[in-house]
C-alpha cells in the first residue's frame, strides 16, 4: 500500500484552498440611505473610487462623486425616480465611460452615448472614460494648422488652428450658435469629425441646428450629444465630458476633431446645482460658485483666445457681430495659411482704425481727406466681412475678395454695391480665372505671379461692374 507523505497532503489542500477563493467572487455591496433629485447617499462601499460607475436596481447607474468617511455621495442616471432607501448598489470597479467610435458619426446620442434620433441603437464595443489625464505638453505638437470655419471676418482676424480652444462669448441672441453651426458645415470634405454638444437647451432647438446640419450635409461627419433642459443636472454634468470622450477617440487615431460645447455657462449651473445637492462647496480651484462669474474668471483663462460678439453690431447689421477690438486668438497667424497673412494683417489695422475713428467723427463734421478716405474704406471692409448665415467661403476666395478691398478697389462703389461686387468678383474669377484660385489654394501664398493675376482679374471684372451699373442708372 503506498504511503502518502505529509507535504503531498498539505500541497493537495492548498491547490484546493486555491481554487476554492478562484470560484468565490465578492461583491461590495452597499445600501443607499438616503435618495432625492436624483442624488444618493450609500453606506458599506468603503473602497469606492472616485468616478467610479455604480450599478443599482431598474439599470439606474450612478457616479461615485462624493467620497466621505462613512457614506458615498453619487448622481444617478436614468430612471432614478424609481431608486428608493434600503436598494442595494453594487461597485463595477469601473470608471465611468461612454460608447465611443465610427458607429456614433451621422447620429444623435445623450450624454451617456444612447440614441436619441429613433434609428435604432448605436453599436459600439469601444467604450472611452470620461475623466482621464490628458496628453503632456511634450507630446502635442504645436498649432501650426488652420481650421477653417468659413467666415472672413474669424479666418482673416481671429484664425482657429487644429489644437486650439477658443471661446465665444455674447449675449442671448448675437449668434453664437451660428458660428459654431458655420463652422461645422465648413469642414465638408476637410478630414475633420465634428462633435456638437447641446447643453441645456430646448430640445426644438437642439432638432433645429440637427435638421441644418442635415441640410447642409454635415451630419455625414458630426455627432450631436444632447442634454436638453428638460434633463437632469447629471446629465448636463456629463455631456461635455462624454462629447470630449467621443473626441479623443478619432485624435487618438490620428484623426483631426471639432468640438463645440453649447454652452458652458449651462454646465456652471448644472454643477453648481449638483455640488449642493451633494452638500459640497459649488466651487472648485478657479470655477466660482457664482455663476455669473464664470466665463471671464475660469474659461477665458483656458482658452486660446476669445471671440467676442456684441449686441450693438448684431442689431446694426453686421453678420457675425464680432468686436475686432477685444476679440483675440493666441495662436495668431501660426493658424493661418501665408496668403491670409499676407492680405489679412493690413484688414485688422484697418477695421481698428474705422473704429477708433468712427467714434471721434460723430463730435465733429469737418473731416480732412486723409480720415474720410479711413471712415469709406471702413465701412466698405466691414460691408465685406459681413456674411449669411450657413454660407461659409471657402480660403481662396475669402483672400480674393479681401485683397481686392484693401487695395482699395471697393474705396469709390456704394456701400449697397459691396456684396454684389464680392459675389459677381467671386463668379467672374471661378469661370474664367479658375487656375487663380487653384493657384492660391495649392502655394498658400501670393507671389510677384499670383498678384499680376489677381490685379489683372479684379481689374477687368470692376470694369465690366462698372460699366453695368451705370448701363442700369441711365436706363432707370
Amino acid at each position: 500500500m503506498k504511503k502518502i507523505k505529509a507535504d503531498e497532503i498539505a500541497q493537495i489542500i492548498r491547490q484546493q484552498i486555491e481554487n476554492y477563493q478562484a470560484t468565490i467572487t465578492v461583491d461590495e455591496v452597499g445600501t443607499i440611505t438616503k435618495v432625492g433629485d436624483g442624488i444618493a447617499e450609500i453606506h458599506g462601499i468603503e473602497k469606492v473610487m472616485a468616478g467610479e460607475l455604480l450599478s443599482l436596481p431598474h439599470e439606474v447607474a450612478g457616479l461615485a462623486l462624493n467620497l466621505e468617511e462613512d457614506k458615498v455621495g453619487a448622481v444617478l442616471f436614468g430612471e432614478y425616480h424609481l431608486i428608493k432607501e434600503g436598494d442595494q448598489v453594487k461597485r463595477t470597479r469601473r470608471i465611468m465611460a461612454v460608447p465611443v467610435g465610427e458607429a456614433l458619426v451621422g447620429r444623435v446620442v445623450d450624454a451617456l452615448g444612447r440614441p436619441q434620433d429613433g434609428r435604432g441603437p448605436v453599436i459600439s464595443d469601444t467604450y472611452n472614460p470620461i475623466e482621464r489625464l490628458a496628453p503632456g505638453v511634450v507630446e502635442r505638437r504645436p498649432v501650426k494648422e488652420s481650421l477653417q470655419t468659413g467666415l472672413k471676418a474669424v479666418d482673416a482676424m481671429i484664425p482657429i488652428g487644429r489644437g486650439q480652444r477658443e471661446l465665444i462669448i455674447g449675449d442671448r441672441q448675437t449668434g453664437k450658435t451660428a458660428i459654431a453651426v458655420d463652422s461645422i458645415i465648413n469642414q465638408k470634405g476637410k478630414d475633420v469629425i465634428c462633435i456638437y454638444v447641446a447643453i441645456g437647451q430646448k430640445q426644438s432647438t437642439v432638432a433645429q441646428v440637427v435638421k441644418t446640419l442635415e441640410d447642409n450635409g454635415a451630419m455625414g461627419y458630426t455627432i450631436v450629444v444632447a442634454a436638453s433642459a428638460s434633463e437632469p443636472a447629471a446629465m448636463l454634468y456629463l455631456a461635455p465630458y462624454a462629447g470630449c470622450a467621443m473626441g479623443e477617440y478619432f485624435r487618438d487615431r490620428g484623426k483631426h476633431a471639432l468640438v463645440i460645447y453649447d454652452d458652458l455657462s449651462k454646465h456652471a449651473a448644472a454643477y453648481r446645482e449638483i455640488s449642493l445637492l451633494l452638500r459640497r462647496p459649488p466651487g472648485r480651484e478657479a470655477y466660482p460658485g457664482d455663476v455669473s462669474a464664470y466665463v471671464p474668471t475660469n474659461v477665458i483663462s483656458i482658452t486660446d483666445g476669445q471671440i467676442y460678439l456684441e449686441t450693438d453690431l448684431f442689431h446694426s447689421g453686421i453678420r457675425p457681430a464680432i468686436n475686432v477690438g477685444i476679440s483675440v486668438s493666441r495662436v495668431g497667424g501660426s493658424a493661418q495659411i501665408k496668403a491670409m497673412r499676407q492680405v489679412a494683417g493690413s484688414l485688422r489695422l484697418e477695421l481698428a482704425q474705422f473704429r477708433e475713428l468712427a467714434a471721434f467723427a460723430q463730435f465733429g463734421s469737418d473731416l480732412d481727406k486723409v480720415t474720410l478716405a479711413q471712415l469709406n474704406r471702413g465701412k466698405r471692409l466691414t460691408e465685406l466681412l459681413n456674411q449669411g448665415q450657413y454660407q461659409p467661403v471657402e480660403v481662396e476666395k475669402q483672400v480674393l475678395v479681401i485683397w481686392a478691398g484693401t487695395k482699395g478697389f471697393l474705396d469709390d462703389l456704394a456701400i449697397e454695391d459691396v456684396k454684389p461686387f464680392e459675389e459677381g468678383l467671386i463668379r467672374f474669377v471661378e469661370n474664367s480665372k479658375g487656375s487663380l484660385l487653384e493657384k492660391i489654394s495649392k502655394q498658400k501664398e501670393l507671389n510677384d505671379e499670383i498678384v499680376g493675376e489677381l490685379k489683372s482679374a479684379v481689374k477687368e471684372f470692376k470694369e465690366r461692374f462698372t460699366a453695368e451699373r451705370s448701363r442700369k442708372a441711365a436706363a432707370a
